[in-house]
């Protein structure tokens, strides 16, 4: 009884019901409209048939356009309204102005560095094709001067993270999807507020939909006592809205300009370990220190100013103004971000280059593999020309009905000699791209359409620094511990539940 009561008295339950009652209410008005006047029914589909057109004529995902092409045919009425609330990756005209002119206003800081592009061209064509299609397409620029470090698990990297924290002298940034009370945003809360007392700067941003069954109850209110800065991600308000589709998936941690995280962890326990949900919880993370730490600044910088509507001297931020040293040279580093706002879908296409480009080998890590047509084409073709691919998923599931529309994906794959392994120990959230023995890519995007086309992602690209090899060393041990999925695992499968993944296939851009 008192987890019912709990669950009724929640934010997230009692605007849920707002937003229900409110769209049911439309629907209901227009529907019995449709009913009593021919005329109305009419225009209805007329509306349906123009709004399919404008569909079919977007510049997006032919899964994306076939499955809502279906929805407002057959049912036009609440097709009509699920799309234009759910449907569209645009914020309203006034919200895209400003996000705009917060982009504008920081990429001006984004300096190109001419030399280390000339480098990458000189020692591999290839691969500056694919860094300047980030440059030229995300604008964030690739450096020289900077080291990775790669965490193969959310334990790792969360004690290199209390550790930056606890060095912390001028700011702190935290920007994360997800955060729920225990130890892990205690340990955190437990430097923050002292680092506040010295005078530090600690700002953070979390993503209203993603926390909102976790977040302590006041958290704002007591991180606001505590003298941190707070800021939330498109609330999720008691109001039917166009915008509620859009997230922000990224996972950053920035301290002083210095060293930069970002990966698959958020800040709950089962992402450490602390708490057991779905057997051993295998997450991946990266480590930046050095120049290219100033893209992830950038990246929270620009969310931070747009939620808040300010503006201010992004030069004091820069990191080489609180350098104790000179900047380490690893490899070659480019951070990258994803929005859901610019018809380019840069986290879709960094993977696809690196899947069209290898020679050798790609390894994957990816919780859901909910590919579109571009996708499976590229590992079919890979496989085919004799690359190695190698897909690892869990094995066992955070959401069943995604798990198996993942699965349904399968033997489209292993036919044409794309290996795919579950991980037995339990569910892996990792997003990791390997290849070649020398690019990679390490960040916050899943293979699934949410995050594909919908969400604010984030990643870290790749070239020749130490961080490809230890995660291509985690990659080979990963897969040790998983087992290999046969084209009979994919035949011989109750037909219930092909019949329900053939349905969950058809909706699987909207999951």
């Amino acid at each position: 009884m008192k987890r019912i009561a709990s669950i009724l008295s929640s934010r997230m339950f009692m605007v849920g019901v707002a937003i229900i009652l409110q769209f049911s209410w439309l629907f209901l008005t227009v529907y019995d409209f449709s009913v009593r006047f021919t005329f109305v029914e009419i225009t209805i589909r007329i509306l349906a048939v123009f709004l399919v057109l404008v569909v079919v004529n977007n510049w997006t995902n032919p899964y994306y356009k076939l499955a809502w092409t279906c929805i407002i045919l057959v049912f036009p009425v609440l097709g009509i309204m699920l799309y234009l609330v759910f449907g569209r990756s645009q914020l309203t005209k006034k919200t895209q102005e400003r996000m705009d002119a917060v982009h504008r206003e920081v990429s001006a800081y984004l300096e190109t560095d001419d030399t280390a592009i000339k480098d990458l061209e000189e020692e591999d064509p290839g691969v500056a094709q694919q860094s300047r299609y980030i440059h030229n397409w995300a604008q964030f620029p690739l450096y020289r001067n900077s080291k990775t470090k790669y965490y193969p698990s959310g334990e790792k990297l969360f004690n290199d993270m209390l550790g930056a924290m606890e060095r912390a002298e001028q700011f702190i940034f935290l920007e994360y999807f997800i955060i729920e009370d225990g130890e892990m945003l205690q340990a955190i809360l437990h430097i923050l507020k002292r680092k506040v007392k010295e005078g530090v700067m600690v700002r953070l941003i979390y993503d209203d939909v993603g926390s909102i069954k976790t977040l302590p109850r006041h958290f704002e209110r007591n991180l606001k006592e505590m003298g941190i800065e707070c800021a939330a991600f498109n609330p999720f308000r008691p109001i039917l809205s166009i915008i509620l589709n859009n997230r922000d998936h990224r996972k950053i941690l920035v301290v002083d300009g210095q060293i930069g995280f970002t990966g698959g962890i958020n800040i709950a326990d089962e992402y450490i370990n602390r708490k057991e949900r779905f057997g051993y919880w295998k997450d991946a993370g990266i480590g930046v220190k050095g120049e290219a730490v100033w893209s992830l600044t950038t990246m929270f910088l620009e969310m931070w100013n747009y939620i808040k509507q300010t503006s201010e001297d992004y030069l004091k931020y820069l990191p080489e103004i609180y350098n104790k040293q000179d900047n380490p040279e690893d490899g070659f580093v480019q951070p990258y971000s994803d929005t859901p706002l610019d018809h380019e879908n840069v986290g879709e296409n960094i993977y696809l280059n690196m899947i069209n480009h290898s020679k050798q080998y790609v390894y994957i890590y990816t919780p859901y593999l909910i590919v579109d047509n571009e996708m499976t084409v590229a590992l079919q073709n890979a496989a085919k020309c004799g690359i190695d691919v190698r897909i690892v998923t869990p094995e066992i599931p955070d959401k069943k009905l995604i798990f198996l529309l993942t699965q349904s994906y399968y033997e489209q794959l292993i036919q044409y000699g794309v290996k795919v392994y579950q991980y037995k120990p339990g569910f892996i959230h990792a997003k990791c791209f390997v290849c070649d023995d020398k690019v990679a890519t390490v960040g916050t995007v899943n293979l699934d359409y949410r995050s594909l086309y919908l969400h604010f992602e984030c990643g870290v690209f790749l070239y020749r620094s130490q961080a490809v090899m230890q995660l291509k060393e985690d990659t080979i041990d990963t897969i040790e511990k998983s087992r290999e999925i046969t084209l009979e695992f994919c035949r011989n499968r109750n037909v219930f539940i092909q019949a329900l993944q053939s349905v969950l296939r058809l909706f699987a851009p909207l999951l």
